[in-house]
């Protein structure tokens, strides 16, 4: 699979899920990254993440809505949570994504990537 499949799969499966949270997400980062540092331009990932403030129920929507139907989807999640913050990473198909929650406050963050491939 191309870096450019991968990279517009991953888009929309995190822009899903923030849509999930409710509207106003921003974009925090979005482009290619050089994975090894010891040879650059060899490997390339894409990354991209957004963040919203969410006044809503974030834990439930989280546990009720966005972990079923990913899970669905095939993908499989790991629970990373911490006193501060839920923490949710997900994994499928050589891309990766991990969606925080606050406790406190709402605020919800996703930021994903895709495996390393050589750049065409």
């Amino acid at each position: 699979m191309t870096l450019s499949l991968l990279a517009h799969e991953l888009t929309a499966v995190i822009d899903g899920v923030a849509a999930t949270f409710g509207p106003g997400a921003i974009p925090t980062v979005d482009g290619e990254l050089d994975c090894d540092p010891a040879r650059p331009g060899t490997l390339m990932c894409w990354q991209y993440g957004v963040r919203l403030d969410h006044r809503g129920d974030a834990e439930h929507q989280l546990a009720e809505s966005v972990l079923p139907s990913l899970e669905a989807a095939g993908w499989s999640v790991h629970d990373r949570s911490t006193p501060r913050e839920l923490i949710a990473r997900f994994h499928r198909d050589g891309a990766d994504f991990t969606v925080h929650v606050a406790r406190a406050g709402g605020g919800v963050a996703i930021i994903g990537s895709t495996r390393c491939v050589v750049p065409a």
